[in-house]
């Protein structure tokens, strides 16, 4: 684990496309039994190194019930984004992650974490990729269908990004149906 880690850290597939540069992050440990796959590092993230070190990781914290110790503890929880670097900046927030990385990194990674239990899917990019032609056709019936995956380890979520706020507003079976599901199965697992 610890030489493939090295390796995704010195990545620079795609270093000409990365406003910033390479700075992939990522945390994993062979004893996690859960799996966070995001979309890809921010501004703040970038500068720190420390995934999810931004307001959508404070609320991503809250939303799974754990303290940052937990949250940070690779011995519980992999933090591996569908890109591992910073994209750059769009018309309505950050580019899409980097394609490349996904298919050069997870599958390796994910054969060195055998005691995963648990995949959150954070955002479209994430659950595409993973559910495929399960996933639905927009994230919020993605998300509104989460029963449907938990059988194969999988929980959709929608990006805790403040951003997202009119999306929480808009549909509060979320926080009533969703969250409730998410804490117990973390507090279960770690």
């Amino acid at each position: 684990m610890d030489d493939l880690l090295y390796n995704i850290r010195q990545c620079d597939i795609c270093s000409e496309h990365l406003p910033l540069g390479p700075r992939p992050i990522v945390t994993a440990h062979p004893d996690a039994k859960i799996i966070i796959i995001g979309q890809a590092p921010g501004t703040s993230v970038h500068k720190t190194g420390i995934p999810w070190d931004d307001p959508s990781g404070r609320q991503l914290r809250k939303w799974l019930g754990v303290t940052d110790e937990a949250f940070y503890d690779e011995t519980k929880i992999a933090l591996v984004p569908m890109g591992f670097c910073y994209p750059g900046k769009g018309k309505t927030g950050d580019l899409p992650p980097r394609p490349e990385c996904a298919p050069q990194w997870h599958e390796p990674l994910l054969n060195k974490l055998p005691n995963i239990e648990l995949v959150i899917l954070i955002g479209m990019y994430a659950q595409k990729y993973y559910l495929k032609k399960e996933a639905k056709k927009t994230l919020t019936e993605t998300v509104a269908n989460y029963k449907d995956y938990l059988p194969k380890g999988y929980l959709p979520l929608p990006h805790p990004s403040p951003r997202n706020r009119f999306w929480l507003t808009k549909n509060p079976w979320f926080d009533v149906e969703v969250l409730p599901e998410l804490q117990a199965r973390v507090k279960q697992l770690i």
